[in-house]
């Protein structure tokens, strides 16, 4: 046994260091989890490979001790890790940092110890700092009790109270004193945050929090505990799925040639992907579950994830009813730390086939002996994440599948244009569901002509009034889209004509009514409504364009008294259980018409809406960015799927000021080929993905910096000449669209190249050129998806 191991350290500075074996210690394989001495402290680690010996020159430290018997972590999983890592950029420890919840990376442990109290020199509970102290002689006894089961592993005390979670139990306005500053300022970090653990509000907000919350907790606004909602809690009651959420149906003759060629690439045992190109309502959940069914059959793992935590739920609920007694276990980024380490450390140590239903972050559990992975809605793009972690799920999970050959089904509606441009190319095998199963019939979609209305306050043309109207009155349920939160998005000052603007972004604040506040969509900056012009010092304000708060308001008043309207946004869905509310409320008719953004086009079934209308259908449509007709196209042809999908025809309403785009002739009639070979062409003509490789290289430094446009001038001079020797485009650096975000400057930098490794050289070149590193901050994006 080798003497010496390589350790990946899981926090700062995430280097992998020498550290002596102990002979005593057992023969731990790599992927372990130790605690390792570090300057004063201890560090948690994970054994990456057995060294030959220690650096010339340098006294190593030996392992303080194992955190667990077996390693949780498996060769595949590391692999991955580095694999991320390479492509970041980054230590193979910061990787690891980001994919494992908390407390499987905290050395706030303590070991507790079976033993007679009687005749045992050891104490019960046992620190790592007391472990450090002990003699070698104290440490190969308690290597022999921790070998035999009978010392244990687990969280202090005190961290795990800290992990006690503060939950919004009401939706603003709330009954709090104006003077009460610090109430109000916690409720806000809630709303804005979602649920808190004591522990970060104390870090975040100050020692004050943790009695606040108490005492807002005996008001009844916050509750204090477990995280309430797993939003699987009650998987077992009966639940409104689609037809195919169950696996007692008859095939379509779409649905069988579909799962005849998917069941024969499951069982080639080699790896493969597969495109399910099926329309809204086309029964695509019916087929990912069969062939989930055979797949766990074979004695295999499946993973089935969806863009979005509501949806997810839906697949859970649906998938825990197709397979009783079946270990289905959900996972997403809003449950409690305690839950996600619960379930990571449980798959880990499966040995039967399991099937995890969850969100993006479901493909960095060690699920063992993985066969399927199935990617719903795989056009969203809440598959990247550009936060902390960049990645994109559907290469982790094409990677996945690589490792285990196994399968990887992407299915939609409205697939990426670079996924479809892979299918067409003969890459990926696809199969198509033109078809909605049972009775239901897809939408007649027309659009109205708003750019002549006459009464801007009014966002609603006379025939979309008309046509709710007559909808609600028939007893039949209207969905309503507008892709813009809040009440209005600017205010205007009468006075002087000025409109209220963020001094860390330089964009308008959007005004939240029910919040009483104008808010930063952007950094999150907020001040109490009403306000004072900063300007004249005038207070006549007036509200300038729509979000879905104010239109809100606006359908109550063109609906009979007694209508019910439901709002779906991030700002009503904070609460982690209101989005489930508000969903199950609208499904079982106690609302007649349901408002909201882009949330409501993600797979929801509801059978008695027979009308939806997009308030605005030309929002995003001219952003600054290469995806903006691909995103136009997609949000409007799935929203316009939530219509009809019972047994009364749909009718879909586009309101627009620009009737003659080209967009709408591919969007009236659901035509997904004709949008993609015209988009395709334009690509190929500009170069852009599939037919190039792009990086986005983000740049920012104080906005108070005088010397930041020289420095981007020397910059954008080494950029300029290393991408030529490097045969990459560089275009920039130049002012990012968003040119201020929290009292930064912001420069982008877009790189073409044929080849990924061209941009990686280039954005390392550049890295350690960085005319000033304690001002420049700068990050690359590979693949973006948002140019902002």
């Amino acid at each position: 046994m080798s003497r010496y191991w390589q350790v990946t350290l899981l926090s700062p500075p995430y280097q992998t260091l020498t550290y002596g074996y102990p002979e005593y210690f057992p023969a731990l394989e790599p992927g372990t989890r130790v605690i390792v001495p570090l300057g004063r402290g201890n560090r948690v680690g994970v054994l990456a490979q057995a060294a030959d010996s220690a650096p010339e020159g340098v006294e190593v430290r030996p392992v303080l001790w194992p955190l667990e018997t077996a390693p949780v972590l498996g060769p595949g999983y590391m692999e991955m890790v580095r694999n991320l890592a390479t492509r970041q950029m980054v230590p193979d420890g910061r990787i690891l940092e980001t994919l494992l919840p908390r407390g499987l990376r905290s050395a706030a442990v303590t070991y507790t110890l079976e033993r007679d109290p009687r005749t045992s020199p050891f104490p019960a509970s046992i620190k790592p700092s007391l472990l450090a102290s002990m003699p070698e002689q104290d440490k190969r006894v308690l290597m022999e009790a921790w070998l035999a089961g009978k010392m244990r592993v687990r969280l202090n005390p005190r961290k795990e109270a800290e992990e006690r979670f503060v939950t919004l139990a009401v939706d603003p306005p709330w009954p709090v004193r104006p003077n009460a500053k610090r109430q109000l300022r916690l409720l806000e970090h809630l709303l804005d945050n979602g649920p808190q653990s004591l522990f970060s509000l104390k870090c975040v907000l100050g020692d004050w929090s943790s009695d606040i919350a108490q005492r807002l907790e005996g008001s009844g606004l916050v509750t204090i505990g477990e995280l309430s909602a797993d939003m699987l809690a009650q998987v077992d009651e009966p639940v409104d799925c689609e037809p195919s959420a169950a696996l007692d149906f008859d095939f379509t003759g779409e649905q069988e040639l579909a799962f005849a060629s998917l069941e024969a690439a499951l069982q080639e045992g080699r790896p493969a992907s597969h495109l399910v190109h099926g329309v809204t309502g086309s029964g695509k959940t019916y087929l990912y579950l069969n062939l989930i069914a055979k797949c766990l059959e074979a004695g295999r793992s499946a993973l089935l994830l969806a863009p979005e935590v509501a949806l997810a739920c839906q697949l859970a609920k649906a998938a825990a009813r197709a397979f009783p007694g079946r270990n289905v276990r959900f996972y997403h980024g809003y449950q409690s730390p305690k839950k996600r380490e619960t379930t990571f450390l449980e798959v880990a140590s499966d040995l039967e086939p399991s099937l995890v239903v969850g969100t993006r972050s479901s493909l960095f559990l060690p699920v063992k002996n993985l066969g399927l992975i199935i990617l719903d809605e795989e056009h969203d793009e809440s598959y990247k994440q550009e936060e902390r972690l960049a990645y994109q799920a559907k290469e982790v999970a094409w990677f996945r599948v690589q490792q285990a050959n196994g399968l990887l089904v992407l299915g939609s509606a409205t697939p990426d244009v670079k996924t479809f441009h892979a299918a067409r190319s003969g890459a990926v095998p696809v199969s198509t569901l033109a078809q909605r199963v049972g009775e239901s019939e897809l939408p007649d979609v027309e659009l109205v002509d708003i750019s002549e209305t006459v009464d801007r306050e009014q966002p609603f043309a006379p025939r979309s009034i008309e046509a709710i109207q007559e909808t609600v009155g028939r007893g039949e349920q209207v969905i309503v889209m507008l892709n813009r939160r809040g009440y209005a998005p600017l205010m205007y000052c009468v006075d002087c004509g000025t409109v209220v603007r963020c001094p860390e972004c330089e964009v308008g604040m959007t005004f939240h009514k029910g919040r009483e506040r104008v808010i930063c969509h952007y950094c999150g900056l907020s001040h109490a409504y009403p306000l004072l012009c900063a300007k004249c010092g005038g207070g006549n304000f007036i509200p300038m364009g729509e979000g879905t708060e104010r239109l809100e308001e606006q359908l109550q008043a063109i609906l009979p008294e007694g209508t019910k309207v439901l709002r779906m946004d991030r700002d009503s869905t904070r609460r982690q259980e209101r989005m489930e509310e508000i969903l199950e409320s609208f499904r079982k008719k106690e609302a007649q018409v349901l408002v909201g953004t882009q949330m409501l086009s993600k797979g929801h079934h509801f059978p008695d809406v027979t009308l939806v209308v997009v308030a605005d259908g030309d929002l995003g449509l001219n952003l600054p960015d290469y995806r903006a007709s691909e995103r136009t196209f997609q949000l409007l042809v799935q929203v316009a799927g939530r219509a009809g999908r019972g047994g009364r025809k749909g009718r879909v309403l586009i309101q627009t000021r620009n009737p003659g785009h080209e967009i709408w002739m591919q969007v009236l009639s659901g035509d997904y080929l004709t949008f993609f070979n015209q988009e395709i062409e334009r690509r190929r003509k500009f170069g852009y993905p599939p037919f190039s490789k792009l990086g986005l290289v983000r740049i920012s430094f104080p906005g108070d910096w005088e010397g930041g446009q020289a420095a981007m001038m020397e910059l954008g001079s080494l950029v300029r000449r290393k991408a030529v020797q490097l045969g990459v485009t560089a275009l920039g650096p130049a002012p990012a669209p968003l040119a201020m975000l929290r009292g930064r400057r912001r420069f982008s930098c877009l790189l073409k190249s044929s080849q990924w490794q061209g941009i990686r050289e280039l954005y390392s070149f550049i890295e350690k050129r960085n005319p000033a590193p304690r001002k420049i901050r700068m990050n690359l994006d590979l693949d973006p998806l948002s140019m902002l």
